[in-house]
């Protein structure tokens, strides 16, 4: 049974305790080191990831051939490359983990299977992908309003936990910023 899970869909919606049954049917949990893959670039997403602890990034190489991070997961937050995992072409993202992190998940087919049998998970996934694809929209808008140094402003005083876990070059990747810069705004700021 997973209580974060279960707690996390509650604040949501209402769920009978037949509907809990339900969902712990469906879902599994993953142990992951750090570093580890869940998806690689090419593969076919397979699952939607639901962070129970620790932390996973989204990231794909750019043209350049570095890394550029997209997304971080901390506890109760859900990670997928959504075009993928919907379609079930293959990824444009890797998704890893960035420290010890066990991981809910639940493939595809036993996604829409789920939903069926405990259509109420509909509005929850809904409330779910509008939260974020509401928080994409607020990042894009930050990047194009925002400096550099006031990027990390707002993200440092928005998302402190981020701030103490997250290595300083991939905080750096995500800013769209050289980790040198970063460590100057950094140093700066304190």
């Amino acid at each position: 049974m997973n209580s974060n899970l279960i707690r996390h869909i509650g604040k949501y919606i209402s769920l009978e305790n037949s509907d809990i049954d339900v969902i712990n049917t469906y879902f599994k949990s993953q142990k992951l080191k750090n570093k580890e893959m869940v998806l690689q670039e090419g593969q076919v997403c397979k699952s939607y990831y639901f962070v129970d602890s620790g932390c996973l990034r989204m990231y794909f190489n750019n043209n350049k051939g570095t890394e550029q991070i997209i997304q971080f997961a901390l506890e109760n937050w859900w990670i997928t490359d959504y075009f993928s995992f919907a379609d079930q072409k293959p990824a444009e993202y890797n998704i890893q983990a960035i420290e010890k992190t066990t991981a809910s998940y639940i493939d595809y087919l036993s996604y829409n299977k789920l939903l069926k049998e405990v259509p109420v998970l509909e509005t929850y996934f809904r409330i779910i992908a509008q939260r974020e694809l509401a928080a994409s929209q607020k990042r894009l808008k930050l990047i194009f309003d925002l400096s550099k140094e006031d990027m990390y402003l707002h993200f440092s005083t928005s998302f402190p936990q981020f701030i103490q876990r997250i290595p300083q070059y991939m905080l750096a990747s995500f800013l769209g910023i050289t980790p040198e810069y970063l460590s100057e705004i950094r140093k700066k700021n304190l």
